[in-house]
């Protein structure tokens, strides 16, 4: 092989490397969420960006449950500013739900909740969730179509232990408590809402 042919390989195989982004997950996730009387399984095609955590993957499913909806869509989530991870629009195209997760900035929080009927932002992280919301909660108090949950690190964690590429996720809500059951492992997680919507 001529010195020229082998760089141009070794070039190719690294923007091989570079060019591998997300991991794709199939989830076979199945609600029975006796709140709202929503019962249905989605099977998601989910990427994972390569600096998602197992345990932001998982808290991003859990959320998608929390708000299952037909028309209820995963976005590019992370590798993009503009959009949440998780958004619903109507037949006409306007955003009716916006949910993003994490610690999102104030102006993150005001532009989104702008642009969307709802927003719900899910909240994990321990002790930095909780300085975080100290820090902005007197600010979002005008967005009356806000809705704050914190997912408490014990409950992300055990998510996280949870993760693999195929899975048959099964979750039950009932008067706000949640159950979460891949195979034989359950796990019990209480989301705590911070602040209510009022509109």
């Amino acid at each position: 092989m001529a010195p020229d042919a082998l760089g141009i390989t070794i070039i190719a195989s690294l923007g091989h490397i570079m060019a591998q982004k997300s991991t794709i997950y199939k989830v076979e996730l199945s609600v029975s969420d006796m709140d709202r009387h929503y019962y249905e399984t989605h099977k998601l095609t989910v990427a994972k960006h390569p600096s998602e955590t197992d345990e932001r993957l998982m808290v991003r499913l859990l959320a998608f449950a929390l708000n299952a909806h037909e028309h209820l869509e995963m976005t590019k989530g992370i590798s993009t500013d503009d959009e949440p991870d998780i958004w619903q629009k109507s037949l006409s195209g306007e955003l009716e739900l916006w949910v993003a997760l994490g610690l999102p900035s104030e102006k993150v929080v005001r532009q989104s909740s702008g642009k969307s009927d709802a927003v719900i932002v899910y909240a994990y992280g321990g002790r930095t969730a909780d300085m975080w919301w100290e820090k902005i909660k007197n600010s979002t108090s005008r967005f009356d179509n806000l809705q704050v949950v914190n997912l408490s690190e014990n409950d992300t964690s055990a998510l996280a232990q949870l993760a693999s590429r195929a899975m048959k996720l099964q979750v039950n809500i009932q008067d706000g408590d949640v159950m979460v059951s891949v195979d034989d492992n359950i796990l019990y997680v209480t989301p705590v809402k911070w602040k209510n919507a009022s509109n």
